[in-house]
């Protein structure tokens, strides 16, 4: 998909004469997005830009470049920020997990305080292909392997917020071209180049290697893969509702009735229902030897328990 697509697609069912926040770094990705979207009469944007405290004084000017692009295109500006390395400490998660979960909680408070809920995000093609191998890598199901899409829906801390990310198509190579057609100024991320996050070791060895090895589709291939596996994924999710979002509890008889693959997408959509944090694949099928008749009770993290009883499954 190239700019002109974009331009006549996706962005056709979002009114250029609505609020909108819209993910602003000061990088190259969310800067040629933004661009884009004022170049299409997009007036009413709100810009939000979160400070991770990770890189002194680079991360002070990437704030002062932000509010120069708010003031040049006559937009609103929030500015939020967090130490994100205490916070990864403290929680005992990686910098990436700690930074995307802090970003993503003020992308919701914005969006509640705004009464805005719908943001646009820069997330681009090469994106997709190194968030799918991630997650294959670490062994995540079809869910995982979707965890792009060009439009979704996240609940964040009590806030159903609406991810825009009309850049899926688009591979980075033309998100350069499209920066140096309009000269547009950006900032430059130092980190990108350190080869610690798995992500940049993916980006810059292992997608490549496997490029030289294997032929220069790979890409595309995998992004095929990865959009082939979004689009079934939305039917699943259809096809794995059949309990009431409103009961506390599973019927024993409906989900054992179903195929393997339904009976974890439905179990997995009831935990997360109950505010079950951590939901792996280990805990999905804890929970499904519930329908053995013989076991009676599992365990969830943090003292919490799943227990079956007169053929209900419920949480206590």
């Amino acid at each position: 998909m190239d700019w002109i697509q974009i331009k006549t697609t996706l962005f056709r069912g979002f009114s250029p004469d609505a609020r909108y926040l819209i993910g602003v770094s000061g990088g190259r990705d969310s800067v040629a997005l933004l661009h884009c979207m004022v170049d299409l009469s997009y007036r009413k944007l709100i810009i939000c830009h979160f400070d991770h405290q990770l890189r002194g004084r680079s991360s002070q000017a990437d704030v002062r470049f932000v509010e120069k692009l708010a003031a040049k295109y006559d937009v609103d500006l929030e500015i939020g920020s967090a130490d994100v390395r205490a916070i990864a400490d403290n929680r005992k998660m990686s910098i990436e997990t700690a930074a995307r979960e802090t970003r993503y909680s003020f992308f919701a408070k914005m969006a509640k305080q705004r009464r805005c809920p719908t943001i646009f995000l820069a997330h681009h093609a090469d994106d997709l292909v190194e968030t799918f191998l991630i997650n294959l890598f670490r062994g995540a199901g079809l869910t995982g392997l979707t965890a792009m899409r060009e439009i979704s829906i996240r609940r964040i801390d009590d806030v159903d917020l609406t991810i825009v990310r009309p850049l899926l198509g688009v591979w980075r190579d033309e998100i350069d071209k499209y920066v140096r057609q309009h000269r547009l100024k950006f900032r430059e991320d130092a980190s990108n180049k350190n080869l610690a996050p798995l992500r940049n070791r993916l980006r810059r060895r292992v997608i490549p290697y496997l490029e030289k090895t294997l032929g220069r589709k790979i890409r595309l291939s995998i992004w095929r893969a990865a959009t082939i596996a979004a689009e079934e994924e939305v039917w699943i999710g259809r096809m794995a509702k059949p309990h009431d979002a409103k009961d506390q509890h599973l019927s024993v008889e409906k989900l054992h009735d179903l195929p393997t693959a339904l009976q974890r997408r439905v179990i997995m959509t009831w935990l997360r229902e109950q505010s079950i944090p951590d939901i792996g694949f280990e805990v999905i099928e804890s929970v499904r030897s519930l329908l053995d008749a013989k076991i009676a009770k599992i365990n969830l993290p943090k003292d919490r328990h799943v227990r079956r009883r007169a053929g209900k499954i419920f949480v206590e």
